[in-house]
Formats: C-alpha cells, structure tokens, sequence
C-alpha cells in the first residue's frame, strides 16, 4: 500500500468509524466530528472531524464541544488534530477558543510482518507479562521512572482492561534485578486491522541497550498471531527515530489540544 492509501485506511477505520478504546466509554458521531466519552481517567476527545469541515462553521463545532464536555462535569478533554485535518487553521482556532496545544507527535504504521523479529534482550533483563493489579502496579512504576510523571491513571486504565476487556490489550514490563525498567502495552482494535503500541518508555540509565526496541518485537509478535495486518504508533521525538529505524512510515503528526475548564 501506498502511505496515502494507508493514511486514508487509517483516517476510516481508526478514526471516523473509531471504536471504544477500552471499557466504560462510548464514541459517539456528533455532527462533523466523532469524540469518545468516559470517565475521569478515561481519554477524553475529539478523534476525528470531517474533512470537509469547513471555516464558517468550525468555531461552532468546537463551541459545541467545548460545551458537550461542560454539561458532562469533566475538567478536561482533547482534540487529537492530525496535520492533514482541515480546515487548514484548525489548530489556530483550537487555540484561540482556549485549548492548548501539547508537543506534537509522529503518526507511524508499519506492516505487523516486518517487526517480528526475535526478542533479543541486554544480559539481566527479563520480560513479565501484566496480567493483573500487581503486574499493572509495576508498570506504572516503570512509566513514573521513565517519564518522570505519575502513573496513577494509567494504573487505573490498565487494571479496569485487564479486568474488564482483557482480550484487547497486551501490556509488558521489563525487569532488572526485580526492579521495573521498561514497560509498554498495545490496544488491539478488533475488526481494524490495525493495533497501537502505547507507553513504551524505559528508564535513562537502559536507554540504548535495545530494551525499547525488545518491547516493539514482543508485541509485533503477538499482534501477528491475532491476525492484526498493521502496527501503529504516535511517537514521541526520542521514540520516533529508532521506530524509523525498525522500518516505521510516517503518515504525518498528530497534536493533542487540551481544554482545561476554568478553574
């Protein structure tokens, strides 16, 4: 496939027709756009809005959201704009209704077949697979090493999967001496074709020892015996290259625009 072909399977399948990405939320069509709702520590926001959308009426669509999510209580929600999405000064009017743009990332897909590979891991470290609280507890360790930021909600969107709907996830930490260094899961969306790698993040002091990349082939693997065709990623800038390098293709960025209620 071409990348504008896949973007557009992307754009379909991943997006406009988007599925719940875990329990307890629901996407709903609403207008130009499709936005999932939850709660609290679920992701909250716009996933797609029709490419058609034009000028004149953005500034509603996104009043409308601003007052959909306000009705509902939330504090907070996002609007995933991707770098293809019109009108072609959305992110302006994001910003100028009051959301705030976070660093935007690269919207990586590969063929699933091309990253499995062995899983060829440094000398003292081992892989367990989370498949309860106590295993999601150390991943969330692993996330606050490695991020520097505190990993209670994605603690609590782990444990709800794996309870709730653990067929369509898969999440991995890597340990060292017993102690959490790396950790990455992937949300499988049944009926895409497509599967995403989320959190892979390992702490600095194993940077560069291809524990990162052990993570990537670990789930290609099982993405592949699923029977999912492409692997998708919304790299940060350190992850992006080295996924460039595993034979990654870019469909463009993606920037997450924040509205946060006043305070």
């Amino acid at each position: 496939m071409r990348t504008d072909e896949v973007r557009d399977l992307y754009d379909r399948t991943m997006r406009e027709h988007a599925r719940p990405d875990g329990p307890g939320v629901r996407v709903e069509r609403a207008g130009p756009v499709v936005r999932q709702v939850g709660g609290p520590d679920d992701w909250n926001g716009v996933v797609w809005s029709d490419p058609e959308l034009a000028a004149a009426v953005a500034d509603a669509a996104i009043r409308a959201q601003i007052e959909h999510w306000a009705a509902l209580g939330h504090e907070e929600f996002e609007w995933k704009l991707h770098s293809h999405d019109r009108p072609a000064d959305l992110g302006e009017r994001l910003r100028a209704a009051g959301f705030a743009p976070e660093p935007p990332e690269t919207l990586l897909v590969a063929p699933t077949e091309l990253l499995t590979g062995p899983v060829v891991l440094p000398e003292g470290v081992t892989l367990r697979p989370v498949t309860d609280a106590a295993g999601a507890e150390l991943m969330a360790r692993a996330h606050e090493r490695a991020f520097g930021t505190d990993g209670t909600r994605l603690l609590h969107q782990v444990v709800k999967r794996l309870e709730e709907a653990p067929d369509d996830v898969v999440a991995v930490v890597a340990l060292a001496a017993g102690e959490p260094v790396s950790s990455a899961r992937m949300e499988l969306y049944p009926g895409t074709g497509f599967a995403g790698l989320w959190g892979g993040g390992t702490v600095a002091e194993w940077r560069g020892r291809g524990v990162y990349r052990a993570l990537v082939a670990y789930r290609a693997r099982i993405a592949a015996e699923r029977g999912y065709g492409f692997l998708q990623v919304d790299a940060s800038a350190m992850s992006a290259p080295i996924l460039a390098r595993l034979g990654f293709t870019a469909l463009g960025t993606t920037t997450p625009y924040v509205y946060r209620a006043a305070g």
